[in-house]
């Protein structure tokens, strides 16, 4: 979808509104969940959601209803938003956001949270990004990017040595590729470019200086000027203890991590998040929704790894947790260009989040299985399950796709957090039901009790 020439959306003023969720995952769940603690707030539509968004008894949360449409059906999602009036959009995924659908509601005067078109490229295309922070001094890996497989594979001769090998487009976070040898980067490089393992989206590859130090995400609330972050958190890709095996889309995470203090928080706010912002605006791209650095902490300093354009899945889950602000107020701000860091106000202690997955993911699994304990799990008050891959059959909950559920939890401290999350998971029951035992353990391993006096009350750098 093309970018349109944008209305001028209504001023909301302080009337209640309708929000419509973009999405079916945990992170749409958990988003639901604190929009519908908001006074604003009158209704929410989600499109499609899970069995967890479904509203009233079954689902647990009041406001909410599903509608069955997929976040690829662009016409039809930017008609109901029409139809419904809806005030504001909220975007879950980056795939719409990649596809242009915030200038398709924008061309109805219709309040979208998210970056438009060309700015969400920043994640949509690699190649886009790095040549972006190359432009603007923000401090990443050095990388070379080819369209051409010989010319990729000749490089490789010619630069023996560790190697990151990214597809350039959007692979549900599984385009990433470390390799520790030539070997294993030309093997990913064929399954890329020759056998198109990620179709378009591999078209384009980048081969990258490997980092190495530890990973974390930084989280900021963006208005197009002004960007707030959230309290840093720490995502488990791999599918596996130990972060072995294939990537995920996550297997769980915490906020705040204590692998960074506020000094560095307070740099990587200057060096990384207010430069995106200020580049965006010079170049005609202001960003407007949440900015996701994925950092690595090396020797010589934070680095981008990468950008994502939304929120975070299962970062978000934990942060929802942790948020003390009003999250409609906090979006209405972002959308109309006033956001003021006294608006944001996160919790002391911390959050951890555990995945539930079905036994074969991120390859092929089951689904069907029927889901058992969910009520005892939040039998916790500091406790919340958020569905992903689940739906409704009659009565019975069941499997509905790779990451079924996001079971997180709220503690004075990390390990206070992880501790009810493990109890919380254990209580729950499906078939082949795989989780990671092992969250947190960079932070622990580290830190043996993580103090959390690394944050403020408002999650913002001085």
């Amino acid at each position: 979808m093309t970018s349109q020439p944008a209305k001028a959306p209504a001023k909301l003023g302080r009337q209640p509104i309708k929000v419509l969720v973009v999405g079916s995952g945990a992170r749409e769940h958990a988003l639901c969940w604190k929009l519908a603690q908001s006074p604003r707030v009158a209704e929410i539509i989600v499109a499609p959601g899970n069995a967890g968004t479904v509203g009233g008894d079954r689902g647990g949360l009041a406001k909410v209803r599903n509608v069955a449409l997929r976040p690829n059906e662009l016409g039809a999602i930017v008609a109901l938003a029409s139809d419904e009036g809806v005030d504001l959009v909220l975007i879950g995924p980056e795939a719409p956001l990649g596809a242009g659908l915030v200038d398709a509601l924008a061309a109805q005067g219709i309040h979208a949270f998210g970056p438009r078109r060309v700015a969400a490229q920043l994640e949509c295309s690699k190649a886009f990004a790095k040549q972006f922070m190359q432009r603007h001094g923000i401090p990443t890996a050095d990388a070379a990017i080819f369209e051409d497989l010989d010319e990729a594979r000749q490089w490789l001769v010619d630069h023996d040595g560790p190697v990151v090998v990214k597809a350039s487009g959007l692979a549900a976070g599984k385009g990433v590729v470390v390799a520790d040898n030539r070997e294993e980067a030309d093997a990913a490089l064929l399954r890329i470019m020759r056998d198109g393992i990620f179709g378009e989206a591999g078209e384009t590859v980048l081969l990258e200086e490997r980092m190495y130090g530890d990973e974390i995400s930084v989280l900021a609330f963006c208005d197009g000027r002004t960007a707030l972050p959230m309290p840093a958190a720490q995502d488990h890709k791999r599918i596996f203890e130990g972060d072995r095996g294939p990537n995920t889309g996550g297997m769980g995470a915490y906020a705040p991590t204590p692998l960074l203090d506020d000094a560095m928080l307070r740099r990587i706010h200057h060096e990384i998040l207010l430069p995106v912002i200020n580049g965006m605006r010079k170049e005609a791209y202001p960003y407007i929704g949440v900015l996701y650095a994925g950092i690595m902490l090396t020797e010589t300093g934070p680095r981008v790894l990468e950008f994502n354009c939304r929120l975070g899945d299962p970062e978000t889950e934990a942060l929802m947790l942790l948020l003390d602000s009003d999250l409609a107020e906090l979006l209405l701000a972002c959308v109309e260009g006033r956001l003021r860091s006294d608006e944001v106000r996160w919790k002391t202690g911390a959050a951890a989040t555990v995945v539930l997955a079905s036994s074969g993911y991120p390859g092929s699994y089951a689904k069907g299985a029927a889901i058992e304990g969910i009520a005892q799990a939040e039998a916790d008050a500091d406790v919340r399950v958020f569905h992903g891959g689940t739906r409704w059959d009659g009565d019975t909950l069941r499997t509905a796709g790779g990451r079924v559920v996001a079971v997180s939890a709220y503690g004075v401290d990390l390990r206070d957090a992880l501790a009810k999350a493990y109890v919380a998971a254990d209580a729950i029951s499906f078939d082949g039901k795989h989780l990671r035992r092992d969250i947190g353990w960079h932070a622990l391993a580290k830190s043996p009790q993580p103090s959390q006096d690394n944050i403020s009350q408002t999650g913002v750098p001085s």
